[in-house]
């Protein structure tokens, strides 16, 4: 048995708008990288780029489980002694409110050039607007998903 190899051709990338409103940032940047990464077509393979586009609107409604909003910290170092910074996760979300959750999903991406490649197809936006619907022929809405009762 041989080893499938998308060709070029055989890459179709389609535009996915995932509304983050009211979502949980864990299980929302894996629905968001599973599209980056293309593993929901039967054609993925890891060595190869056949992600999708993806555009997350309304970033700043996003929630987090737990203390993490008062807890969380992110950090950052300018490479000058004496530059290593620190910023809580709810201070980030009124200053940036897209950054925490670009962060999230870049971390959920390979760690190599393809997934610097994968990354460059990711749009966030604090709002619900978004410059993209031209680009939206087939354009496929992310719902919440419902809670059994």
């Amino acid at each position: 048995m041989k080893t499938f190899t998308a060709k070029p051709a055989d890459i179709q990338r389609e535009w996915h708008v995932i509304d983050a409103a009211g979502q949980t940032l864990g299980r929302l940047s894996t629905r968001a990288a599973r599209f980056l990464m293309g593993k929901h077509k039967p054609i993925y393979s890891p060595a190869q780029d056949i992600g999708d586009f993806v555009v997350i609107i309304n970033a700043e409604k996003v929630q987090f489980t737990g203390k993490k909003a008062d807890q969380k910290l992110y950090y950052r170092h300018s490479g000058y002694p004496g530059g290593f910074k620190s910023i809580r996760l709810d201070k980030m979300m009124q200053q940036h409110p897209t950054r925490a959750l670009e962060h999230s999903i870049k971390g959920m991406l390979p760690h190599t050039r393809l997934g610097a490649v994968m990354k460059k197809r990711l749009r966030v936006y604090a709002g619900a607007e978004h410059p993209h619907p031209s680009q939206m022929k087939a354009e496929t809405k992310e719902k919440t998903p419902e809670k059994a009762q």
